[in-house]
């Protein structure tokens, strides 16, 4: 990226040269006239997938990077994605279609672009914010780090945190929400722009480094609302007779303090968005009875949206009252998951819903944005019949909102809700969804308390004795880089055009080099680099009973990154070893211990499409019975060292506080389950990365690992402030010495100074070295030299405690 941003990329935004503007004759081919339907139905969108049904985005942000192409032709790729987005929605008859849910990167941080509120070590400025500074800020260059990356809120999406103190000087940095307006209504589209609300924003903020924790951020609102101001103003003069102004962190724990802050907000606002209907969208969990109150009196508001999938009981909220003459967006189709609406269970909602909200003024909406779903079933053509039936990808949930709301107005499609009661009742009665053995199993789990019957320091104290491993032990996360000649040769392993024995060969031959290159630099406890592995959740559920697979079920985590979750639709088992043959392979190549590598439960189930005609803690425990089955396998073909990953542990935390203690019960068991029979001496790992860990660090310690790897670096250390405020942790730990998710290599210096601050807080015999996370989406030009310096600095922080 630093090699072409300079170069190409420091133009302004919606300039003629910006990265983001299209002029009138670039755009011929693209921004066509868009003939649609007529839009009569009470039909709504939050937000919609951008990375595109075939990962149009991600090719085109990684060539971009890579220098290969052009700034603009990394926006005609763009355009063309939000064309076909909203040509798609005004086809199907939505009539409330989103602007400004595409993104580069992440939503969060084009607010921030958009407010001008950039780290002064970016070097920005003023004026337009060009690509140079926007990737600058999500990714890193060569001269500074990337800002943090966090979960958006309990989903496996990341987003950028604002940095923020009280000498920030807010500015309007940004004009995309009012340019992509401007395109769809150039197209015949007069779409609602969606801005994160103010409140949201400061909410999901962090204080910048060396400002005192005593700072409120939320005393910061009188400085950005002027922006926001300023966005409405011009959004109205385009044409805008709506907007919609996301506001998630409504549905948190808020306090008096932090809900007057929504009051305060649109009152200010209240005279500029005077003459423009203004929606407030709320998603992912129910509303307390005080954020209700407080959302429903907001001043100038028309409209209130409510996630009644994730928040049913918001539903008793306003069964009790809503305030007359608003509009009510009532979210009953399913962001967050791929299975079909019950049609007839969510009409039913609807109905009732008519009896508190006068008719015309009911929207049926997605519970959240579409962002969380993969984009179109069309594309899947392996899912046999059955279970493609029961599914609905984000093109398929436009048609479910686009029918219920064709439904309420009188215009009920009978051959749509028999299609849908049929893969209803289908699913309902498969032979293939239920495991008689597998359930009674997992029902006798929940009778006992699996812990290993040692404590942890005597653990440590017998691994020592067999690893035999220095003082401040290196090791990286699991997976090396995955080139494209390796996923090459997957491919055609997988299309049949290679042999079994030429795939064994090339796979042999790729872990036997990643061995090499860590013997060569001197890492501790190896890793076999995972080249058989196409993600770390997929690799397992494809060797597991209840799981199926898509082609191109793409949903985006982050920028340019894209999972393809697993769909789990019945009960899970495991009919044979999945690890144990390439990880006795690696372990005979070297002397070294070679850890085996696995994701344990919580994970697996974070990350994948579950099934919801069970409870998410019962789908777990099956998980877990099938990971501990592999685990006692590895230990009996003498691995010594298991890792395994509960990176999404945290990312499962319900956002409502009630529910925690329940979750975090049946997660810490799972992942305890997995291990609870090994030895002594068999060193159980954990990794987890990118998340608010600080919160659950008791939950962490009562997983009972042996040693946990946990994303440091990136966080500018948060973590180290739980150790320094006296929590006593006695496993082992290894918080990460520099950020994998940016390109930048940081120096041997800069490492050990990362160790020592660690050192200040952490025992030494208790700390290991490592990267945040795993290497896999790294080129090794940028691997070789980071771990280089990595293990330069574990020797030379060593050598200064005179450990040698």
């Amino acid at each position: 990226m630093q090699h072409n941003m300079t170069q190409i990329s420091s133009a302004p935004l919606t300039s003629p040269n910006s990265p983001l503007f299209l002029s009138p004759a670039s755009r011929s081919t693209t921004l066509v006239s868009i003939k649609f339907r007529i839009r009569s139905m009470s039909s709504h969108i939050v937000g919609y997938p951008r990375v595109g049904a075939k990962r149009e985005l991600k090719f085109a942000l990684e060539s971009f990077w890579d220098g290969k192409s052009s700034a603009e032709e990394l926006q005609k790729v763009a355009a063309d994605l939000r064309v076909s987005i909203w040509k798609q929605m005004a086809d199907v008859g939505i009539k409330y279609i989103p602007s400004n849910t595409f993104s580069f990167y992440d939503q969060v941080l084009d607010t921030t672009s958009m407010l001008g509120a950039v780290p002064s070590r970016y070097g920005w400025n003023g004026g337009e914010i060009g690509f140079e500074v926007y990737f600058s800020m999500a990714r890193g260059n060569a001269s500074v780090p990337a800002m943090e990356m966090t979960k958006w809120f309990d989903t496996n999406y990341h987003y950028i945190v604002p940095e923020l103190g009280p000498d920030v000087e807010f500015s309007y940095g940004s004009h995309k929400a009012v340019q992509e307006y401007k395109e769809a209504k150039a197209l015949g589209v007069d779409t609602i722009p969606v801005l994160i609300g103010p409140v949201s924003y400061l909410l999901l903020s962090k204080r910048a480094k060396e400002v005192e924790k005593s700072f409120s951020l939320l005393s910061l609102i009188d400085k950005i609302l002027p922006i926001y101001k300023k966005v409405v103003a011009e959004l109205k003069a385009a044409g805008a007779s709506w907007i919609q102004f996301d506001e998630p962190s409504l549905v948190m724990n808020l306090d008096s303090h932090q809900l007057d802050a929504f009051t305060h907000a649109y009152k200010e606002l209240e005279s500029s968005v005077s003459g423009l209907n203004v929606l407030i969208e709320t998603y992912f969990a129910d509303l307390t009875a005080e954020a209700y109150s407080t959302v429903t009196a907001l001043k100038g508001v028309t409209a209130i949206g409510f996630d009644l999938v994730r928040g049913p009981k918001t539903l008793d909220l306003i069964r009790k009252g809503f305030p007359p003459g608003k509009h009510l967006f009532a979210g009953v189709v399913d962001g967050r998951n791929i299975w079909v609406n019950d049609l007839e269970a969510s009409l039913s909602t609807l109905k009732a819903l008519e009896g508190v909200v006068a008719k015309d003024k009911l929207v049926v909406s997605t519970s959240c944005s579409l962002l969380h779903t993969s984009v179109d079933l069309v594309n899947e053509n392996m899912l046999d019949g059955e279970l493609k039936s029961w599914l609905a990808f984000a093109a398929q949930k436009l048609l479910e909102v686009n029918v219920l709301a064709k439904t309420l107005s009188g215009q009920k499609d009978e051959a749509f809700f028999s299609a849908n009661a049929a893969a209803l009742a289908s699913r309902r009665s498969s032979p293939r969804v239920t495991n008689a053995a597998v359930q009674k199993a997992t029902a006798a789990l929940e009778e006992f308390d699996h812990r290993r019957a040692t404590v942890v320091t005597a653990r440590l104290e017998a691994q020592q004795e067999k690893l035999n491993l220095p003082i401040l032990p290196t090791t990286t996360i699991g997976s090396f880089p995955q080139t494209a000649g390796l996923r090459k040769v997957r491919r055609e392993y997988k299309a049949g055009k290679i042999s079994v024995e030429e795939y064994v060969e090339t796979i042999k031959g790729e872990i036997a080099d990643v061995i090499k290159i860590q013997e060569e630099l001197g890492i501790d406890v190896l890793v076999h680099g995972e080249p058989e592995r196409n993600d770390m959740v997929e690799y397992f559920g494809e060797q597991l009973s209840g799981f199926a697979f898509t082609e191109n079920g793409w949903v985006q985590s982050y920028g340019s990154r894209c999972v393809k979750p697993p769909i789990i639709y019945g009960d899970v088992s495991r009919p044979k070893p999945m690890t144990v043959f390439w990880s006795t392979l690696a372990q005979s190549m070297t002397k070294c211990p070679v850890k085996g590598m696995l994701t344990g439960p919580v994970t697996i189930l974070n990350w994948a499409f579950v099934r919801n005609d069970v409870p998410r803690h019962e789908t777990c425990y099956q998980i877990a019975l099938a990971m501990k089955e592999e685990v006692e396998d590895l230990e009996k073909a003498g691995i010594k060292v298991i890792q395994i990953d509960e990176a999404a542990l945290r990312e499962g935390l319900p956002l409502r506080k009630s529910e925690q203690a329940f979750y975090l019960e049946w997660a810490v068991h799972s992942f305890r389950i997995t291990n609870s029979a090994v030895e002594d001496a068999t060193q159980i790992h954990t990794h987890m990365c990118y998340s608010n860990f600080n919160e659950i660090m008791g939950a962490i310690k009562d997983m009972d690992a042996d040693v946990v790897t946990i994303e440091n670096s990136r966080s500018e250390q948060k973590l180290l402030s739980v150790f320094s405020e006296g929590v006593k942790y006695e496993a082992g730990i290894g918080p990460g010495v520099y950020d994998i998710h940016s390109p930048r290599v940081p120096s041997t210096r800069e490492i050990a100074e990362r160790i020592e601050a660690m050192l200040a807080v952490l025992d030494a015999k208790n700390m290991w070295i490592n990267p945040d996370c795993g290497l896999k989406t790294r080129k090794y030009s940028e691997i070789m030299p980071a771990l280089t310096s990595m293990v330069a600095a574990a020797k030379l922080v060593r050598s200064r405690m005179h450990l040698g």
